[in-house]
């Protein structure tokens, strides 16, 4: 029995197929759009309850860049924060890569690709939202920063009681971090708070996606007060703020 539904938005038939299928007898299953313009119609359903729990997105579509897809899809209103991003690329120029966590992504995965190495990543981003099926438990506080708040149950962000807009992977970035106050974390530590071991990634995607969060939480992305750089180690969450 599926307890997840993908949406996969890529015009190689063959492969969806093939991923459909793996992916159907892992108990996931997968709704399959050849184009950016159906998905994009499949992500504002009538119903919010229809939304699917993650979209695996293609780079190279033939109707729309898929960084434009992404771009497009993160502007849905109530799309952002609830519905994660894996994209599938056939370059392997990294810079690709930033470009892609940059417009919004919350993982990447070059083709060609194992079938069991996309299904840790979807695992891996369903479990950090807390969507693998556990019981409900008691309400988890909401962290506060000055006039910084995270609310982990609801999974939202909000300055001066204004909403910031992150992507699923940057909120538990920042969940990582602000559980961490005070405390010096190496990209390996954070990526492994966030990850877990079994997954790679690059130094960089942690820089761009640290540079999209003190975008949405600074007064001054720049000269950042709550997320600073540990020169040559990584980074740390400042606990007296405003």
């Amino acid at each position: 029995m599926s307890t997840h539904t993908l949406l996969m938005i890529e015009d190689d038939a063959r492969l969806a197929q093939m991923v459909s299928e793996y992916l159907g007898q892992n108990s996931l299953a997968v709704i399959h759009c050849a184009d950016a313009t159906s998905g994009l119609e499949r992500l504002q359903p009538s119903d919010p309850s229809e939304l699917p729990d993650l979209v695996i997105l293609d780079l190279m579509l033939p109707d729309m860049d898929g960084l434009e897809v992404c771009r497009r899809l993160r502007a849905l209103p109530g799309v952002a924060a609830k519905v994660p991003v894996l994209m599938l690329t056939a370059k392997g120029d990294p810079m690709d890569r930033v470009i892609g966590l940059e417009m919004g992504a919350d993982d990447y995965l070059p083709k060609p690709f194992e079938p069991r190495e996309l299904l840790a990543r979807i695992r891996a981003i369903l479990r950090r939202r807390g969507s693998e099926g556990a019981p409900a438990s008691q309400p988890i506080p909401a962290l506060r920063f000055g006039s910084l708040e995270i609310d982990r149950d609801a999974r939202t962000v909000t300055v001066a009681s204004q909403p910031c807009e992150l992507t699923s992977y940057q909120f538990d970035l920042l969940v990582a971090l602000a559980e961490r106050a005070g405390r010096v974390l190496t990209r390996d530590q954070i990526m492994e708070a966030v990850r877990g071991r079994e997954l790679e990634a690059f130094d960089r995607s942690i820089d761009v996606h640290m540079g999209r969060i003190r975008a949405a939480i600074e007064a001054d992305s720049k000269n950042p007060k709550r997320i600073l750089t540990v020169r040559g180690v990584g980074y740390v969450f400042a606990k007296q703020q405003d």
